[in-house]
C-alpha cells in the first residue's frame, strides 16, 4: 500500500506542467530589488569603513584593479537615492530582458 502512494505521488509531480515561462514582470522586480540592495550594500561599507577601508573593499572585489582615483565619499543624500532609483530601473529591465528572451526561447522548443 504504501509503494503505492508514494509511487501515485510521484507519478503526479511528473505529470505536472514544468515551467514553461517566467513572469516578466516578477522577475524584473526581483532583479531589480537584488540590484537596490546591492547598492545599498555598497552604501553601507562607504558609510562604516571610511575612505581606505572602501578602496581596499573595492579591490578586492575588482580582482586588484585600483578604485583609488574613482572613489568618492562625498556623495549628498539625493545622489545616493537617485543611484538606487536607477540602479533599480536598470536591474529590472535586466531582469524583464532575460525573462522574455527565455519565454520567446522555450516557446520554439
Amino acid at each position: 500500500m504504501a509503494i503505492t502512494k508514494k509511487s501515485n505521488k510521484i507519478q503526479k509531480l511528473l505529470n505536472q506542467k514544468t515551467m514553461r515561462t517566467i513572469n516578466v514582470k516578477k522577475f524584473g522586480f526581483a532583479t531589480g530589488s537584488t540590484a537596490a540592495l546591492i547598492y545599498i550594500g555598497c552604501i553601507l561599507v562607504m558609510a562604516t569603513v571610511g575612505y581606505s577601508g572602501t578602496v581596499k573593499f573595492f579591490n578586492s572585489i575588482l580582482h586588484g584593479i585600483d578604485t583609488t582615483s574613482i572613489v568618492r565619499m562625498n556623495v549628498p543624500f539625493w545622489e545616493a537615492g537617485m543611484g538606487i532609483v536607477q540602479v533599480f530601473i536598470i536591474g529590472w529591465l535586466v531582469g524583464a530582458c532575460i525573462a522574455a528572451i527565455y519565454n520567446i526561447s522555450s516557446k520554439s522548443v
